[in-house]
């Protein structure tokens, strides 16, 4: 694992949901082709694999419920469906435009039955108990404040020996590529973002990142809300990495 920076920058107030949902909001066209062009094409395999781990196991299940949070423009669920054409994905986001902008992509009446959305806070999901085999979030629990709040909610909605998968960026606090990484973090990310869509949402991307917490410290307060099992997986020389959580069977 790369070694800790020496320093860390001061953290800076984090914006409220509202104001992080209407800046998600004036994106949103702009988001899918800016998520290719600023990864390189690297995130639709990303998400490929969160959506593989996220099924692992429950080949042989019949009515699988998957939850896809922070879903954004659907492409988690998506990447979901294409594993398991016959599971119920439910889809939740907290920024109505990113949802619409999703639901113009079901375009079949298969795509249509299987995925279903809802705007939702992750803190607090208006959903049932042990209601989902697997949980997943891809990008969005960085920009969730208390993190440990939608843990919670992930574990309380999961089922015993549920699974929850979160995708995110490693933490900026640790020297990638010998700070290459870095540099394009703090530089070269809000300038490409701030050039195409006109908007500091890429500022603030490039800043949660550098104060996201480590792989380790993060693994902590998954243990702290409730689950059993915890591992992460490094993608990509860490720039992300693949969070997995479980739930205690009964």
């Amino acid at each position: 694992m790369p070694a800790e920076t020496q320093k860390t920058e001061q953290k800076q107030p984090q914006p409220g949901e509202k104001a992080v949902a209407a800046m998600f909001g004036r994106i949103v066209r702009w988001y899918d082709p800016l998520n290719r062009l600023l990864s390189l094409g690297l995130d639709q395999g990303w998400r490929a694999v969160l959506a593989q781990t996220a099924l692992a196991g429950f080949e042989n299940t019949a009515d699988l419920r998957a939850l896809d949070l922070a879903a954004g423009t659907l492409d988690v669920s998506l990447a979901l469906h294409a594993r398991r054409p016959d599971a119920h994905i439910t889809a939740m986001d907290f920024c109505q435009p990113m949802l619409e902008r999703g639901r113009a992509k079901l375009k079949t009446p298969a795509l249509q039955a299987a995925i279903s959305t809802a705007t939702a806070d992750a803190r607090a999901l208006p959903l049932p108990d042990a209601s989902f085999h697997t949980v997943t979030m891809a990008f969005g629990i960085r920009n969730i404040a208390p993190r440990i709040k939608a843990m919670r909610e992930m574990h309380r909605v999961l089922m015993p020996g549920g699974r929850a998968c979160i995708l995110e960026f490693g933490s900026g606090r640790q020297r990638i590529w010998k700070g290459v990484y870095n540099f394009y973090l703090d530089s070269i990310l809000p300038l490409m973002g701030k050039f195409f869509s006109g908007d500091s949402a890429y500022a603030y991307l490039a800043r949660t990142i550098r104060e996201f917490p480590t792989a380790d410290e993060l693994a902590d307060e998954l243990l702290e809300a409730g689950f059993g099992s915890v591992y992460h997986l490094p993608l990509t020389s860490g720039i992300v990495r693949l969070h997995v959580a479980e739930k205690r069977a009964e």
